[in-house]
């Protein structure tokens, strides 16, 4: 169940965090996944050794989804060298944290640039293939206060938000074509990202989430396996939320 034998995902943000336990449940899965970085390499290098020395095939592609250019170059280099692009995890994405009175325009430029920006342009680059192929998985990686809201967190919110909204209208879109578009919405997840949460402020999550704890990269990882596969060919414009039941 949940096999992806033969397809071919993309996975940005991919060497690190979430991207990279993504990567890693897709190519267990028989995927050959492609791992999108901007930094680094080197963790992705190594990432896709490791799959291969495993059994698996991976390989890395370095592109800022924020750069447009290079985005719609890398993936059209991809689909070429592959025949296709079949899954797409656009999890790449950056949290810039601050009042909305303190948040300044290259912060919002760089937000929306890279979350929101970055994931349509990724997405309208590969659904060119999966139109030809009538059959694709588009996935945006969202997150809780995209639904809920946060305090210092207006921006990246808004920038997650948008995600939602525009996997629905993808979804509508290319509902013909058999492919699909959804969204998985992650609470507090153990990364890179909440590696420097002190103690009393993991406690005071701890006392949010009903599930007493922080999520595992493992755990996002697993929907979005779910999502990609064939058994989940009948779900299209919905949010996933990986988030314990702290929001329902």
């Amino acid at each position: 169940m949940f096999r992806l034998d033969s397809k071919i995902a993309l996975v940005t943000g991919g060497s690190r965090g979430i991207g990279r336990a993504c990567v890693e449940a897709l190519a267990r899965q028989g995927a050959t996944v492609i791992i999108n970085y901007v930094k680094g390499e080197a963790a992705a290098r190594e990432l896709s050794d490791q799959i291969v020395a495993a059994g698996g095939k991976a390989e890395i592609a370095g592109f800022d989804v924020a750069d447009t250019a290079a985005t719609e170059s890398q993936v059209d280099a991809i689909i070429k060298r592959h025949g296709r692009i079949d899954i797409l995890v656009a999890s790449a994405g950056i949290a810039i944290d601050g009042l909305l009175l303190r948040l300044k325009d290259e912060d919002l430029d760089k937000l929306f640039n890279t979350n929101v920006r970055g994931s349509l342009t990724v997405a309208r680059a590969a659904t060119k293939s999966m139109m030809r192929s009538k059959w694709g998985r588009i996935i945006f990686l969202s997150s809780v206060v995209g639904e809920m809201g946060n305090v210092g967190q207006t921006g990246y919110a808004a920038t997650k938000a948008a995600l939602i909204g525009a996997a629905k209208s993808i979804a509508r879109e290319y509902a013909t074509r058999n492919v699909t578009a959804n969204v998985i919405a992650p609470g507090f997840i153990d990364t890179d990202m909440t590696a420097g949460m002190t103690d009393p402020q993991r406690e005071a999550i701890h006392k949010l989430v009903p599930l007493g704890r922080t999520g595992k990269a493992e755990e996002v990882a697993a929907a979005a396996v779910y999502l990609a596969s064939e058994e989940a060919g009948y779900i299209t414009g919905q949010v996933l939320r990986v988030n314990g039941g702290m929001y329902v």
